[in-house]
């Protein structure tokens, strides 16, 4: 059985009260500010014109996403592999969805909103620090903003050093990736896929 109404699934689970429905907002304001410009790493989804929707990772040093104003944040398109899901879906539906993390706080950050990819170089120019500068930043217009509790990274044990497990007994991305495709070559090492990946950070 399956539920495929929302008056059904509000039966089952019922609505959300005082905090859980009256946190949200629509800009940013100074904790969710601060938020931002502590957290090192973001996911951010999207959706094309087909309704496929996609998750991506996007990371940097503290506070790699700017902030410009209470409506507005610009998120840099680092150096990828020039696949640019993200990128593509944004031009075709310009919607986005965005959750912020910081190491050690259990808590996250949502921001949903609209999209453009920028090449203003107002907007570059915030990123000519880095040692690959991006190409392109993705222009977050901000419509919903909340804090999330912090039950999911709890249950999780996320940050929890003693849930680590060790690297090496998980297989490496180059084996992964060989088994995935099938390819009968030596699949690269982690210890090399990392110092190639440093290179281009």
């Amino acid at each position: 059985m399956y539920i495929e109404s929302e008056e059904n699934l509000r039966e089952l689970y019922g609505f959300p009260k005082g905090r859980a429905k009256d946190k949200q907002l629509n800009a940013l304001e100074k904790h969710a500010i601060n938020f931002i410009e502590h957290s090192p790493f973001a996911l951010i989804s999207t959706y094309g014109k087909s309704g496929l929707a996609d998750c991506s990772p996007r990371g940097g040093s503290p506070g790699f996403a700017k902030v410009i104003n209470p409506g507005c944040i610009v998120i840099p398109d680092a150096k990828g592999n020039n696949r640019l899901d993200s990128l593509i879906n944004i031009i075709h539906t310009g919607n986005i969805g965005c959750l912020f993390l910081i190491p050690g706080v259990d808590e996250t950050l949502r921001i949903n909103g609209v999209a453009r990819i920028s090449t203003d170089s107002n907007h570059l120019s915030l990123f000519t620090p880095e040692r690959n500068p991006p190409k392109t930043c993705i222009e977050l217009t901000v419509k919903e903003v909340f804090l999330h509790c912090a039950k999911a990274l709890m249950r999780s044990k996320l940050w929890d050093p003693e849930c680590r497990i060790t690297r090496s007994s998980f297989p490496t991305m180059g084996a992964m990736i060989n088994d995935q495709l099938a390819l009968n070559e030596v699949p690269e090492s982690q210890e090399d896929m990392i110092e190639r990946y440093k290179n281009e950070l």
